[in-house]
């Protein structure tokens, strides 16, 4: 390390852990700028060889994501290889072209301005989406959308494909295009400003086993080329400048975090069963066809959660009955005999189809609006698509089918009268499907949860959806940042109406689970299996820790902890409670 960068001061920076792993080196900032579009009208004689000119683009830009995606699999496999499938989707998305020249037509303004504004309306309708990952997929549209405005123009591409020396990537954003370029040989790290979990940055960096902390606020703005720093993918953190007692201290914690890893690994491949014998459901939440690998890998007992919406809001257009049934298939039958629960469509208000805005009128307040159950029932054509491709999948594997947003009994009535219908109509088609698949209910609304019991006697299965039930059951908005501080799912008001859908799912005799990011987080997971929870569900990578534990607990503490978490007032209380028995068991006392 170069003298100069020991006199500067060490400086502490947090953004979210997004790939686990502790790396030290220089640092290099990586800018990456938007294509400057020029706007001209164009001569009325030339209007179609400037069409030309677009398809052309076109071409070459799917020529371009094709050779990126066989150098990723190659080098990373094929499960990263897909990443780019999103890609090569918004290139044949057929009305993102056919507005691009019907903008064209309309204005006689040159094609790369035409394109770049009905691009910017995609990007910016994903970019309004509640949901994390499908947020994210506004980096797709608007990476491609880059490419191709660089492919209009004559312009090349930056890339990360020649690093001098092992470096630390800074970026204020790292594309899917940028991504499958880093020189893998050299890249120690990767930052950015901006960015989620979800992020391709951070499917890559995982890949790569290399450590990744994204949303580090402004952090290309702080650091130069050369900088030294040590990233902590584990907490979140990026040190820059370390002295040599943060250096010391962080060669021993690299040591015990490897350590703790590899416990954490091993675990995983054992059965999830307390130390008194009791064996716990543990599942996955999956949103692509492609994460089956990773339930697998894993050693997930199934799919507690299959979002659905990815189907759609990755195209402007609706999803066949036969597209979905092929995408349901899939999953269903490559986990073979595990269940896997799917959700029916969880569209509208806040996750709006880009190309259907007339599907989805604008609201002042989304998260209560038109959407989920209660936009399939007023679309029940689109509603019955899924429902009868998912019927069909059905004879494939075991599912679980259950309804999001449901409110209260007329609700559910008003689904399953649908599903009936669709059963009807495949028994007329001549086409079989599992007449006893099990039909649940998600429980993330007050009203829901206050009616569990007479919702209970319509249900094979109730889930937990404990994201929305808090926001809802608290009034706070989680998104936003003045009032994310008051989203405590240690709240009382919280622990109780757990424990009353868990008591009325008891009494009718039917099984409930949470899907919730409180099933993944190990502070919560004794008390949820305490209250009586039956399964948990949960991203892939957050199994080994929540399995370890299971592994290193009783369940007669865990009800205990519950019981004394009901008779506490202070959601600190029981959160003080809740994490005291996680540390103990995880050894980090």
């Amino acid at each position: 390390m170069p003298s100069d960068s020991r006199a500067k001061s060490e400086v502490i920076v947090q953004g979210i852990s997004a790939s686990q792993g502790i790396a030290y080196g220089p640092i290099f900032v990586y800018l990456r700028s938007d294509v400057e579009v020029p706007t001209y009208t164009v001569d009325p004689t030339k209007r179609m060889e400037e069409i030309a000119r677009f398809e052309q683009a076109l071409v070459l830009t799917r020529q371009q994501i094709s050779k990126i995606q066989d150098e990723v699999e190659k080098n990373l496999g094929a499960d990263e290889a897909r990443i780019f499938d999103a890609h090569l989707m918004v290139l044949e998305d057929q009305a993102l072209i056919g507005e691009t020249i019907r903008e064209f037509e309309a204005t006689s303004r040159n094609i790369e301005t035409c394109f770049n504004q009905i691009s910017s309306r995609y990007i910016k309708a994903f970019d309004q989406i509640d949901d994390e990952y499908l947020r994210e997929r506004a980096g797709d549209i608007r990476d491609v959308a880059q490419r191709v405005l660089q492919n209009l123009l004559g312009q090349s591409a930056n890339n990360l494909s020649k690093l001098a020396d092992k470096r630390i990537i800074v970026a204020n954003d790292v594309t899917p295009s940028d991504s499958a370029s880093i020189d893998r040989s050299q890249a120690l790290a990767i930052v950015t400003d901006t960015g989620s979990k979800t992020s391709h940055a951070v499917i890559v960096a995982r890949s790569m086993r290399i450590p990744a902390v994204v949303g580090v606020r402004n952090l290309t703005t702080r650091v130069q080329d050369g900088d030294w720093a040590i990233v902590d993918g584990y907490d979140g953190t990026v040190i820059i400048n370390p002295s040599e007692q943060t250096l010391f201290r962080y060669g021993q914690i690299r040591l015990q975090k490897k350590g703790f890893e590899d416990r954490l690994m091993e675990a995983n491949r054992q059965p999830a069963v307390t130390l008194d014998g009791v064996a716990v459901t543990l599942m996955a939440n999956i949103e692509k066809v492609d994460e089956v690998a990773l339930v697998k890998e894993y050693f997930a007992s199934g799919v507690g959660l299959f979002r659905t919406e990815y189907l759609y809001l990755n195209s402007a257009r609706i999803p066949s009955e036969q597209e979905q049934f092929i995408a349901y298939k899939t999953v269903v039958a490559a986990l073979a005999p595990a269940p896997v629960i799917i959700r029916t469509l969880d569209l509208g208000g806040d996750k709006p189809m880009a190309g259907n805005p007339t599907l989805f009128p604008k609201e002042d307040n989304p998260f209560m609006g038109f959407r989920a159950i209660r936009f399939c029932l007023e679309h029940p054509e689109i509603f019955k698509d899924q429902l009868r491709a998912i019927l069909l999948a059905s004879v494939h594997g075991t599912i679980r089918l259950m309804y999001p947003m449901i409110s209260g009994s007329e609700e559910l009535d008003r689904a399953n009268a649908v599903l009936a219908e669709c059963k009807e109509e495949l028994c007329a088609r001549g086409q079989p499907f599992d007449e006893k698949m099990a039909i649940g209910s998600m429980i993330e609304i007050p009203s829901a949860a206050a009616t569990a019991d007479i919702l209970a006697r319509q249900c094979d299965f109730f889930s937990i959806g404990t994201n929305d039930l808090i926001q809802y059951l608290l009034a706070i908005d989680r998104v936003n940042d003045r009032i994310a501080h008051l989203y405590e799912p240690s709240h009382p008001a919280v622990i109780r109406t757990l424990k009353h859908i868990v008591d009325e799912a008891r009494r009718a005799k039917i099984s409930v689970g949470v899907c919730g990011e409180m099933a993944g987080d190990p502070v919560f997971v004794p008390l949820l299996l305490g209250l009586g929870v039956d399964s948990l569900s949960m991203t892939p990578p957050l199994l080994p820790a929540v399995k370890y534990l299971i592994r290193a607990m009783t369940m007669a503490d865990a009800r205990a902890l519950a019981a004394e978490a009901l008779t506490l007032s202070s959601p600190k209380e029981i959160y003080a409670r809740c994490e005291a028995f996680y540390r103990a068991r995880m050894k980090l006392e």
